[in-house]
């Protein structure tokens, strides 16, 4: 899992997203993955760039496809699902919106790149 997260997170830095957050949720029951990595980006575009960026690189490193990538349609919330990690792509707005990471508040998180 390490080595995905690690390869999802290079991903979104190479593609600009911002605010990148790992949550780690193995220790929780009821968790449907064991990661979920968040990122914010300013447009629907850059969302569906970011999401496209982190298949081709998982893909090129690991040699591993997504189970499922829902919301391009629109890239408000992009969220691409490698099973053991979920990566959440937001547009700013709706990110501060839906504030998922807070619905898991008490896992353990790690910030990667800059924050705004």
């Amino acid at each position: 899992m390490e080595e995905l997260l690690e390869t999802i997170v290079s991903a979104i830095d190479d593609k600009k997203g911002k605010n990148i957050l790992s949550l780690d949720l193995r220790g929780f029951d009821g968790a449907i993955t064991d990661a979920f990595v968040v990122c914010n980006a300013e447009s629907t575009t850059q969302v569906a760039a970011i999401a496209d960026g982190i298949e081709e690189k998982v893909f090129e490193k690991l040699g591993q496809r997504p189970r499922r990538t829902e919301g391009l349609q629109n890239a408000v919330w992009v969220v691409v699902d490698y099973v053991d990690v979920m990566v959440h792509i937001f547009q700013t707005q709706a990110r501060e919106f839906y504030r998922l990471e807070e619905l898991w508040a008490d896992a353990p998180s790690t910030r990667h790149g800059e924050w705004e």
